[in-house]
């Protein structure tokens, strides 16, 4: 009986790392691709990692409403079974509009809404 719990015990313990990423919430970093005062075409990039489960939606938000047009990488996984995935779309960064990120996941009670600031790119 002992030798049985000490082996369900090391177990658990081998499985240690991956318990922390059953349920993961997102880290979502909102910025542009390029400085807002170059003359480039510019892109807001939505990128959202250390997800677990990998069911998620990314949303690019224009004042408030869906992009609709937008790009997304594949969804890629980190050492640690945790996910992530960049969304862009063209914008004009010099637009009098509120950019943002809004994420939806099973770790958040309510979405989860990053507003891009211009300042801090």
């Amino acid at each position: 009986m002992a030798n049985f719990f000490l082996i369900a015990l090391l177990g658990q313990l081998c499985f240690l790392p991956f318990l922390n990423a059953v349920t993961s919430s997102p880290k979502v970093q909102v910025y542009s691709r390029h400085p807002v005062d170059s003359n480039k075409d510019n892109y807001i990039n939505c990128y959202v990692s250390g997800f677990h489960p990998p069911q998620i939606t990314i949303e690019l938000l224009k004042d408030g409403q869906k992009i609709e047009k937008v790009e997304q990488s594949d969804l890629s996984f980190s050492s640690d079974w945790t996910f992530n995935r960049l969304v862009s779309a063209p914008f004009d960064p010099n637009s009098k509009s509120e950019f943002a990120c809004r994420v939806i996941h099973s770790t958040l009670k309510e979405p989860k809404i990053i507003k891009w600031d211009p300042e801090q790119n």
